[in-house]
């Protein structure tokens, strides 16, 4: 099995333009947004965009490993009644939109608390969705917690806090839902909150400490972005492969990670063409596929050390 690669894409013009374009661009997935995330209002899911979009998927045999990201309008840790109801209420349509598309992966901000404290909003998003799988114990999409940079009040900005948001969701909601919450993991996030993820050795360390603070069969999508931020900085702006504060390192320890293969590693870089007129994805994939170790073939591979 070998690593994965998709890119955020467009469904401007309809919703299997994403995959045509993931595929035009030589990845093995894609994540999109199913709908507007800035706003509030949604148009109802139309019978013909899915049916294109599905049977694209069949086309490309890519049923089980597509991606979506939620709005970032949600935020199910706010301490407010009315935007708390509201944001139940949008992220039960997200779901619903991923399980009609066939999407098994959905992305998820954990949420600001907004002054009330860490230990409360993570208690809020906790009875969110123990409300929202009650409500629809039928949806079949994983949610995938992703870290964030830790600025401002947002939540989920350690993997003790993930594996805690985890512990809780799972709590309130009931074990029959444990396969039904996992995490992304984003590396200019990850960086940016704290982690050294600037040499291929230390990568190594922090991959074996969210193995063992979140495992690492709970890792269901990863975020493979540069950083302009430096470490620690809690700044999430997202830069080229090989052009940021990340160090190549990181990328290579996780793209050689036996554990990770098979998880969708999704590039949320700047969109855009060089100078040249190559489309920064190209530039980016091409970047990340040399960083895979192998012989010839591509068939043996040298596992990073602590990720065997």
């Amino acid at each position: 099995m070998a690593p994965m690669f998709g890119s955020h894409l467009s469904i401007a013009g309809g919703l299997v333009n994403a995959l045509n374009e993931a595929e035009g661009l030589g990845f093995e997935t894609v994540q999109i947004f199913t709908k507007n995330q800035r706003q509030w209002a949604f148009k109802p899911l139309e019978a013909g965009p899915r049916d294109d979009w599905l049977e694209g998927l069949d086309r490309l045999g890519w049923r089980d490993r597509t991606v979506a990201h939620d709005s970032y309008l949600i935020n199910l840790a706010s301490p407010r009644d009315d935007l708390w109801a509201k944001s139940i209420d949008l992220m039960k349509e997200e779901l619903w939109r991923c399980d009609q598309l066939s999407i098994p992966h959905l992305v998820s901000h954990p949420g600001a608390h907004t002054g009330s404290g860490e230990d409360a909003g993570l208690d809020r998003i906790a009875e969110a969705y123990r409300t929202i799988f009650r409500d629809r114990p039928d949806f079949r999409v994983t949610l995938c917690l992703e870290n964030t940079a830790g600025g401002g009040s947002t939540l989920g900005r350690s993997f003790e806090e993930l594996a805690d948001l985890r512990g809780r969701i799972i709590d309130r909601a009931g074990s029959e839902f444990a396969d039904r919450v996992g995490f992304c993991i984003d590396t200019c996030h990850a960086l940016a909150a704290g982690y050294d993820i600037t040499t291929e050795a230390k990568t190594g360390r922090v991959i074996e400490e969210l193995g063992a603070v979140c495992g690492l069969e709970h890792v269901r999508v990863l975020h493979l972005n540069d950083s302009k931020g430096a470490l620690g900085s809690h700044i999430d702006r997202h830069e080229h492969i090989g052009q940021g504060q990340v160090g190549k390192g990181a990328f290579t320890a996780l793209v050689n990670c036996p554990a990770l293969f098979g998880v969708p590693m999704i590039l949320e870089t700047p969109k855009g063409e060089t100078d040249k007129g190559t489309p920064w994805d190209t530039v980016n994939l091409r970047r990340l596929r040399r960083m895979i170790r192998g012989d010839s073939s591509g068939k043996k591979r040298v596992a990073t050390p602590m990720c065997r």
